[in-house]
């Protein structure tokens, strides 16, 4: 049995963002999962980020459905206070 590799190709705060993507990804047959428990030693109790993930052999591919996406949306990523 192979063991999968998972690797981290979008974050947020907002789920609707994440679920967004997740839905983009997974029309393209592209298996993609959340992440909630952002372990670091930097994380703070109050850190709420969301990961998505996808398997290894798919990350590039991930990360062109997600760069067209964010090209063509009027998604704000900008950082503000």
């Amino acid at each position: 049995m192979e063991r999968e590799t998972r690797v981290s190709v979008f974050e947020s705060e907002k789920s609707a963002e994440i679920q967004l993507i997740k839905s983009k990804l997974e029309a393209q047959q592209i298996p993609a999962f959340t992440n909630d428990k952002y372990m670091s030693f930097t994380t703070t109790p109050t850190a709420n980020t969301i990961r998505l993930m996808v398997n290894l052999q798919d990350e590039q591919r991930a990360f062109e459905i997600i760069d067209q996406y964010l090209k063509e949306s009027d998604l704000d990523l900008s950082l503000k206070p």
